[in-house]
Order: structure tokens, then sequence, then C-alpha cells
């Protein structure tokens, strides 16, 4: 710590040029990290959909179908040169119609009218299409630009589309609106008109820099770009205000500022360590799961809390000295009050949330554990184009799914058999293969090759399916299952299948046991974090208490409202509201045990109620406000899903820290509490050492 505060206050102009410029070159990088938009790519390498997806890649040339088009009146002459046009735009690989189900040339009425309606109804056509994977966004503006407003394009390609789209701006609209909340709380709390700038500053650059050393990453995946900046923001902006806080007390003491900063420093950096230790393992914990995207947000989440620990310990008190004059210039009368007396009120309240907390618990950790998730990003009618016209599609023809099958090729018979069967499964609407559209007396070699290489490859056959159900949900997952159990009934385990139903309901699987091995580690590398900090037994297992009720209690939410919740949002809510809003805890308890040296129990809880609310207080709001900013602006359902849980579960942690768990410390203050009294009694004091 010595050599650490040190080596900041003699360098510090070196410090501001490596920390600006490192900074700036990181700008200039963020710019070349490729983001990744693809969730399937995050399953792990054994799952079924990776396996079958590979196959796809190595056998076939084409893709699965993963758009759909609908264009208004027009007739079947019509909708087939629709076809040829969409056809040939740049990025279009196949296009399926009725055409291909059903031979066209005779009269609609002498075919099964529910193939007929699949794709024909009402006058409209319902093309299914093929977009190159990595010409989304080029290719869907194509399409829109064909088809012209009065037509609808949607689906996974669509989808994509408009989140590569709205990212940038997504995270540019929620920062314009968080900066500028943050700098008023700030302005509130401080007594400085240039100490907001200073915090923002000092964590914007270890923002800067997390962002463009993703660079080693290779790539990172959208959902990580879009919520990154924003959490480690709202979780590390303590860490700046706690070194200032510290610097400012300490100038009190000192008349020299280098000396107040050096004690500054040494005072305050265990203390920024631990909660900033707190709500790194709470990220490290994601990376344990099997879905990928988890160690993809987690080391990148983790990485910033380091950065963001590592500039306020050394590039800020740099910044602060070079400036400090200006400090003393715009000083300014405090704006909020000292809250001294905030345990009148919070004591009144402490009763009856204990109760509510009793009566409350075991139902908030039941309906935790059975809230319905969603697995997917489909966009949503009320958030833009893509969504909107989904929902148009699907008021015409109906929910739909596709799904392909890979079969061992050779064995045209039990092919045959297999689609049989397949299209009479409950919600199958439709199966097209070899054996029912070219039939099993014309061989394969009598057909083109564009013709062929539809349904068969060197060794595999390919047999897309068609189903009305929605991309998830118990009908799509049920349906899945019972294709892949009839697929593999007639070719085991050399069965694959792939499409949008199938990989959510590959991730819902493992998303099953990522839950609770994530859980686990956060709550266990916490636990042991606070076993550290304060010696006792006792005193760990209330705080993680007092944050997991808060938690339970508003996951629960979901299960309560009948509403689901996207499982991303779900998995990071539990490790982030558990890391950074423990440091609330921990505050109020570290004020209580050294308060209690002096005081009676119920004296040391109201000052340290006092002295901890405002803190409490800024922490909290500017984290809930991030949160509701992201639910705000972000249109992708996870992103939105993480705001809207952050937001409102600090609001709980709050509570929670203020009214809950004073109560429990003055309950089992003759408990382990007791032990801490001598711990922190018995540690030196290390005041008046000046500087090397």
């Amino acid at each position: 710590m010595d050599k650490i505060a040190n080596f900041t206050i003699k360098h510090k102009k070196i410090i501001l040029i490596i920390f600006i410029l490192t900074a700036a070159v990181s700008a200039v990088l963020q710019s070349f990290v490729k983001k990744n938009y693809d969730m399937v790519d995050y399953l792990p390498q054994e799952s079924q959909s990776t396996k079958a997806l590979k196959i796809m890649k190595e056998e076939f040339t084409e893709s699965m179908p993963n758009a759909s088009v609908m264009i208004k009146n027009v007739s079947i002459m019509e909708a087939m040169d629709y076809k040829r046009q969409l056809a040939a735009i740049d990025g279009v690989t196949q296009v399926t119609w009725l055409d291909d189900m059903i031979d066209i040339k005779q009269p609609l009425e002498m075919s099964d009218p529910d193939t007929v309606e699949k794709f024909y109804k009402n006058g409209n056509a319902l093309f299914s299409i093929t977009i190159r994977k990595g010409a989304e966004k080029k290719t869907c503006a194509a399409i829109r630009e064909f088809i012209g407003e009065g037509n609808f394009l949607a689906g996974e390609a669509p989808d994509l589309a408009t989140m590569q789209e709205n990212t940038v701006s997504e995270v540019t609209g929620a920062l314009m609106i968080l900066i500028p909340a943050v700098i008023l709380i700030l302005i509130l709390s401080t007594t400085s008109w240039i100490e907001p700038l200073l915090f923002l500053v000092t964590i914007g650059i270890a923002i800067l820099i997390n962002m463009g050393t993703n660079i080693f990453f290779g790539e990172i995946s959208f959902m990580t770009n879009s919520i990154s900046p924003i959490l480690q923001l709202a979780v590390s902006l303590d860490y700046a205000i706690f070194l200032l806080h510290s610097f400012t007390d300490n100038r009190e003491k000192y008349s020299d500022v280098e000396e107040a900063m050096y004690h500054a420093i040494r005072s305050s950096i265990v203390t920024v360590a631990a909660s900033a230790l707190t709500t790194l393992f709470g990220f490290i914990a994601l990376t344990f799961m099997k879905f990928g995207i988890g160690a993809d947000l987690g080391l990148n989440l983790a990485k910033g809390i380091i950065l963001s620990f590592i500039s306020t310990m050394i590039f800020m008190p740099a910044l602060t000295l070079s400036v400090y004059k200006f400090i003393d210039k715009t000083q300014h009368r405090p704006f909020m009050p000292n809250f001294a007396n905030a345990y009148r009120v919070l004591l009144k309240l402490a009763v009856p949330v204990v109760l509510l907390v009793i009566l409350l618990i075991v139902p908030g950790f039941l309906g935790q554990r059975k809230t319905g998730f969603l697995y997917g990003n489909a966009a949503t009618a009320e958030n833009n184009k893509s969504g909107q016209d989904r929902l148009a599609i699907e008021n015409e023809f109906g929910k739909s799914a596709i799904m392909v099958l890979l079969v061992p090729r050779g064995d045209i018979a039990k092919e045959e058999k297999l689609t049989r069967d397949i299209g009479e499964i409950p919600h199958v609407t439709g199966v097209m293969s070899y054996a029912n559209t070219v039939g099993t007396a014309i061989p394969v070699q009598f057909l083109t090759e564009d013709i062929a290489e539809q349904f068969y490859s060197e060794h595999y056959a390919r047999i897309i399916v068609y189903t009305d159900t929605a991309e998830e949900g118990d009908a799509a997952f049920a349906t899945v299952e019972r294709i892949q159990n009839t697929a593999k009934s007639y070719y085991g385990d050399a069965a694959y299948s792939l499409g949008q139903s199938t990989n959510l309901y590959d991730m819902k699987n493992v998303v099953a046991k990522d839950n609770t091995l994530v859980n686990l580690i956060a709550i266990i590398s916490i636990f042991l974090v606070l076993l550290f900090s304060f010696r006792s037994f006792t005193l760990p297992l209330i705080l993680l208490i007092t944050i997991e009720a808060g938690i339970w209690f508003n996951l629960s939410i979901p299960y309560f409202m009948g509403t689901v919740i996207n499982f991303i949002g779900y998995l990071v809510l539990s490790t982030v509201q558990l890391g950074a809003t423990v440091d609330y805890a921990i505050l109020l308890t570290d004020h209580y045990l050294v308060n209690r040296r002096e005081l009676p129990k119920k004296a040391a809880i109201h000052k340290s109620l006092g002295e901890t609310f405002k803190s409490i207080l800024v922490s909290a709001s500017i984290l809930s406000i991030a949160g509701f900013t992201l639910y705000k602006t972000s249109s992708n359902s996870a992103s939105a899903d993480i705001g809207r849980l952050l937001g409102r579960g600090t609001i709980f942690s709050f509570i929670m820290v203020l009214c809950f768990l004073p109560a429990m410390l003055l309950i089992f203050d003759r408990g382990d509490c007791r032990n801490n009294f001598k711990t922190k009694t018995a540690k030196g004091k290390n005041e008046g050492r000046r500087i090397n």
C-alpha cells in the first residue's frame, strides 16, 4: 500500500499521460472489436444443436430458412414473380413457397387446404427465405426496400439485423440519459461542482480501456457490448466516491495535500478492494456457465471491475492532485441533509419489514425457483418494425416455426415412413423431404443439381418440418421433443435437428443446470470474502440472507404476476444484485461494529444509520437508475430484463439493508458480532506516517 501510494503521488503526470493515451487508443480499438449476434454460437460444443449446425455447414451449401416475407393481395402468378425477384436479391440464398410443396398448376381446391393456407391465404403469399449469415443487415434492408411499406418481413434474420442497427444507438441513448442523472445525484451529494466530473472521468477512462481491450478476445457478444459499460459505471462509481471522500476527510487532518492523498489511498484501498471483490466474484461466477454467454459477460465485467479499481486507486489520485485547486474554488453548500436522524424513520419501518420478510421469504424463495423463462431474443411489436411485422404475419397465417432434420442418407423408404410419421405429430403443419416432394420412384440422378442439393448431401438427407407453434414455449418444446424422438426411433443418435425452436430447447436444458451452479458459486465466494473481512461466521450469514431475500422477492414477482423473463436477465441479476448491493450491508455493518465499541447497541445502530444512509442512498439511486435506463432504452428482451430486474432489485436491497439488517444486528449482537469488536479494536492505526 505504501509503495502504491508513494508511486502514484510522485509520478502523477506520467500516470495521467499513460491512462489518457491508453483510453484514447482503446476508444479507437473498440470500434474494431467484432460483435457476435448469434446466441447459438455460445451453446456448448457437445450440444445437439451445435453438432447439427456443424454438419449442416459441412454437408449442405444452403442453410435453413431464417426469415418470412408476406406479400399482400397477389395472385398465384404474381406470387411466383415475387419469389423469383426475392431469390435474386444479394444475400438471399433460397426462397421456399407453395410451389415447392404442391403442384400449383392444378387447382388449389384439389390440394390439402392446410398445406395451401400455410403459404397462401386470403390472397396473401407467405415466403420462407434463407438469408446468408453475416449479410442479415444489408439483405433485410434490400428486401424491405423491394417489398415496400405495405408488406412484411419478420424472423430470426430480421431480428438480428434490427439488433445490429440498434445496439450502438441504444447504448448511446442509455448513457445520454444515465450520465446527466448521475451528475445530478452527485451534485446533490457532494460539495464541489467539479467532483462529479472527477468521478465520471475516472470510471469513464476504465470503461474505455475495458471496451478497447476486448480486442484481445477477438469478439464479444452484442449483449456484453450493450450492457457492460452501463453496469461497470453503475457498480464501480462508488470506488471513486469513497476515495475522494477519504481525501477530503484527510485534508482536514493534514495541511499538505500530497500527505492527505497518501493517507486517503492507504485508508481506502482495503475497503475499496473488499467492495470490488464482492462484485468481482459475482461476475466470475458467470464464467462457470456451460452456456458460453456467461463467460463472455462474466470475463468482460470482471475485467471492467479490475480496471475500475486500478483507475480509482492510481489514476484518480493523480488527477485529483492535479486539479485540487479547482475543487477548492468550486465549493458549494451541501444540498442534501446529513441524515443524522434517519434512524427515527428507518427503525419505525424495521418491525413491519421484518414481519413481512418472515411471512414472504419462503414464498419468495419458492416463487423465484418457478419463474418462467424466455430464451430467445425475438423482437416485440412495441419495440420495432421487425416485431410489428411478426405480429402482422401471425395475425394472418398464425404462429409458425421451422425445424430441419438431418438423417443418414441411403434408405429412401425409411425417409418416407419418417416423413409420414412426423406429419402426424400435433402442431406439425407440413413436412418437405425428397420422399414426399419428388417421390420415391424418381432416382436422385435424374434431377438437376440445384434440386437434389436441397434434400441430399454426400452423407445426409435433409427434411424440413413446419409447425404452427411459437419459437419457444411449452407447446414448441414438446413438439421439438416429439419430432426428435420420432427421428431417433428410426436413426438413433445419428439423427440431428436444428432450427430456432431446437436451439432454444437446448438453451433451456443447459441453463437449468447453469442456474444452480452460478448462484452457488457466487454465494460461496462472497461468503468467504465476508468471512475473511469480519472474521465471524454469523455476520456473513446475516448479510447474505439480507441481500438474498431481496433477490428472491425481486425474482419471484414475475411468477406471481404470471409473466416470464429472459433467462440471461435472471442469471445476471442473481449475481449482480448480490455482488453490487452487499456493499451496502458491509458499509452499515462496519460502522455498527466501530460504533459499538463505545456505545450501547441501540445508540450504535442509530449513529450507524445516520452515518451511512446518505452513501447508501446515493449508490442505490445510481444503480437503480442505471437499471431502469437500460430497461427503457433497450429493444433486446435480455438487456431490458436485466435493466428492469436490476432497477427493482436495487430498491429491494436498499430497503432490506436499511430496515431489515439493523434489526438483525441488534438481535444477534450477543453472538459472533461481539467477537468482532475485539478484532476491530486490536487493529493498529497508521496515522501520521509521512510519505517516503
